[in-house]
């Protein structure tokens, strides 16, 4: 079945953008995207279509932001005198997008182990690396930042993956220029898998797998009640290293989460009966079988990160895909967040969430579902996911539906600061719409 998106009836052409000629030296390409953008100021959105994520939209609405924080949203704002006005009559502002499974700083080129920091071993998987943090490999000046936040995404969960614990993700605004800046949460959870990757890789059944999943726990808690001990060399023998066992505390006390990687319901049942024993906060990755489980994870509210644009059976853990996971599961309660689960094409995220409403999720829940409902998910809700005062001031204005493909993005605004609508493509466009003396290229 071929993926139907979401269309509104006014749609808006992307500008071909400036066309003067740039000087194409790779130097000054690298400079221009790993620029940071210009200093925080106070800045008034006015006239657009305000959708705050948590009321009606707001019709003529105004979005004051100062100092990187939006201050003042609604009608009637007044406007201090030199702030930079951005008009917006005709258009939508909303919260900037949250794409919640990426490995955006981790990696450039995926055949080329030496660009691939997203495992703690580039070349094969550990099966238990839950010590790994990503963070530390984060890559700010990435050719992936600019070309995934001029399509509306300023935010993103970069994650580990392989093996059986994969380490702790983070999350991460899209501004680029400075590693520990770009920081928003360092762990924002523990990251795992069931399934038939993991299978590759532990070399066990599903059965043997859950045994190996308990054993590491198992472990970590037994560690927790004889530390000392431990440094003396007075306890039995771990299964995993130090390093592995501190790391999992966190989620032991519910901390943090654990984000189970799981797409057949049967997995999806086993992280909740996991999570049953073991007292840690769940979030299913993938989910692609979980609305056939979505009662159970209602029941124990544990919310569902869903990549939309799946409806064929890819494996056998995959049988039950359909692109209606995400409003069935909205239908029985489940929390849903939409994630993309790439990295150079998280900006098709808009997408997901289109074609998520042409098969029955509400419109206002698929933006939710970018937006404020990440935010919630990862903890972050009384700072990101919405527009009201108080919040980071992470903007866009689109010209258009945001979820309709054509709809140019006109602004973006990161941490209070404007961003340049510029990445690899756009400059790689206006080189070549260019050959010689400003004439286009033509067939």
């Amino acid at each position: 079945m071929r993926a139907i998106g979401y269309r509104l009836p006014a749609i808006g052409r992307r500008s071909t953008g400036d066309r003067k000629g740039r000087r194409a030296g790779t130097l000054l390409l690298a400079a221009t995207l790993a620029a940071a953008p210009c200093a925080a100021q106070t800045i008034a959105i006015e006239g657009g279509t305000v959708y705050t994520m948590t009321g009606a939209p707001i019709q003529g609405g105004t979005v004051l932001i100062r100092d990187g924080v939006i201050v003042e949203v609604g009608t009637g704002v007044a406007i201090p005198a030199g702030a930079r006005r951005i008009d917006a009559r005709g258009k939508i502002v909303t919260p900037g997008l949250f794409d919640s499974g990426t490995n955006i700083g981790l990696v450039e080129i995926e055949q080329i182990t030496e660009t691939n920091d997203f495992q703690v071993g580039a070349e094969e998987d550990d099966m238990v690396a839950a010590g790994f943090n990503v963070a530390d490999g984060l890559n700010p000046n990435s050719i992936v930042i600019p070309i995934t936040r001029v399509a509306g995404i300023t935010t993103a969960v970069s994650r580990p993956l392989g093996g059986l614990f994969a380490g702790q993700g983070v999350v991460i605004d899209l501004l680029g220029g400075d590693q520990e800046a770009m920081l928003v949460r360092n762990p924002v959870a523990m990251f795992a898998a069931l399934g038939e990757t993991t299978r590759d890789v532990v070399k066990r059944t599903r059965g043997g797998t859950a045994m190996l999943f308990r054993e590491v726990l198992e472990d970590a808690r037994a560690y927790a009640r004889n530390r000392q001990a431990f440094e003396r060399g007075d306890t039995r023998e771990f299964s995993v290293d130090r390093v592995d066992l501190e790391a999992l505390q966190p989620v032991l006390r519910r901390e943090i989460p654990l984000v189970v990687g799981a797409h057949r319901a049967s997995d999806i049942e086993t992280v909740l009966r996991l999570a049953r024993e073991y007292g840690f906060r769940p979030i299913i990755f993938g989910g692609t079988e979980a609305w056939m489980v979505a009662d159970d994870l209602a029941r124990a509210r544990v919310p569902v990160i869903v990549k939309v644009l799946q409806n064929l059976p890819e494996s056998f853990e995959k049988l039950g895909a359909t692109y209606e996971n995400a409003a069935r599961l909205r239908r029985a309660g489940v929390q849903v967040a939409i994630a993309t689960g790439d990295t150079w094409k998280s900006f098709n995220l808009r997408q997901e969430a289109g074609n998520a409403v042409a098969h029955g999720l509400p419109y206002d829940e698929a933006l939710r579902a970018l937006t404020l409902y990440p935010a919630q998910i990862w903890g972050l809700q009384e700072r990101y996911g919405s527009l009201a005062p108080g919040r980071v001031a992470n903007v866009v204005v689109w010209g258009g539906d945001p979820l309709e493909l054509l709809t140019p993005v006109t602004g973006v605004i990161i941490r209070g600061q404007e961003v340049p609508l510029t990445s690899r493509e756009t400059e790689l466009r206006d080189r070549y719409l260019r050959l010689d003396e400003g004439r286009a290229y033509t067939r």
